[in-house]
C-alpha cells in the first residue's frame, strides 16, 4: 500500500459481477449495476463499474484542486465541473486483458487561464486517483 496511514477506509461489496448489486457498508450506496450493451450485456437500468470510477475520479480531482488552491492561497470559484469519460477496451500491450482511458474536461469559470493551468497541473499530482492510475491509465485533463 502506497499511503502512510489510513484516514479514511471505504468498504462496498460487489454480487454478481458487472449484472448485479454493490453497497457500501454503512447502506449510503446500494445500487444495481448492468452490463452496457457494448460489452455484450442487456443495458438496463442500473450503473457500472466505468460510471462510478468517472464519477469518483471528476469528484476527487475536484477535492484536489481545491486542496491545492487552498494551500496556495488561491481562489478556486465554486462553479468547478469536472466531466469525465472513462472507457473501456482491449489493452494495448497486453492481449486479452482489458484497460481504461480516463479524459477529463475540467471547467472553472472566471479563472485565469494560467494560474488554472497550474492548478490542474498541482492536483494531478496530489489526486489520490491520479496516483492511483499513474503509469496504467491514459489520463487526458482538457480545460474547457
Amino acid at each position: 500500500m502506497a499511503i502512510e496511514k489510513a484516514l479514511y477506509t471505504a468498504t462496498a461489496t460487489a454480487t454478481g459481477g458487472r449484472a448485479g448489486t454493490a453497497q457500501s457498508s454503512d447502506g449510503a450506496l446500494k445500487l444495481d449495476l448492468s452490463t452496457p450493451k457494448e460489452l455484450g450485456g442487456a443495458g438496463g437500468n442500473g450503473t457500472n463499474p466505468e460510471q462510478l470510477f468517472a464519477a469518483g475520479y471528476s469528484a476527487c480531482f475536484i477535492g484536489a484542486m481545491k486542496a491545492v488552491s487552498a494551500r496556495n492561497k488561491v481562489a478556486l470559484p465554486a462553479e468547478v465541473s469536472i466531466t469525465s469519460d472513462v472507457s473501456i477496451g482491449p489493452h494495448a500491450n497486453k492481449p486479452g486483458a482489458f484497460g481504461i482511458a480516463v479524459a477529463m474536461k475540467i471547467s472553472v469559470p472566471g479563472m485565469d487561464r494560467a494560474a488554472l493551468e497550474k492548478l490542474v497541473a498541482d492536483a494531478h499530482e496530489v489526486c489520490p486517483y491520479s496516483n492511483a492510475t499513474r503509469g496504467n491509465v491514459d489520463v487526458t485533463l482538457t480545460i474547457v
